[in-house]
């Protein structure tokens, strides 16, 4: 597949969409929707002899191997305008 280099877009977990506004809507646009894709999605399988966190810092993140890990941040966080 060959995209142009424009159209290429780093990999992140974080995604985003605009949702359609037709000028009709009685409310004001909603802008720009963000959501999270979890790292197990791009990976085909489970390759043997993934890297481990120690026990205690496995509990602390949530999951065993640092491959999974994936934390949240928060999209909207500074952007709320009041």
């Amino acid at each position: 597949m060959n995209v142009p280099h424009e159209q290429q877009v780093a990999f992140t977990n974080m995604k985003s969409y605009r949702p359609f506004h037709s000028r009709f809507d009685p409310c004001r646009p909603i802008g720009v929707k963000y959501y999270s894709t979890p790292p197990h999605l791009y990976m085909g399988f489970q390759p043997p002899n993934l890297e481990q966190f120690s026990p205690q810092v496995a509990l602390r993140k949530g999951t065993l191997w640092p491959a999974l890990y994936d934390p949240y941040v928060n999209p909207y966080k500074g952007k709320r305008e009041e």
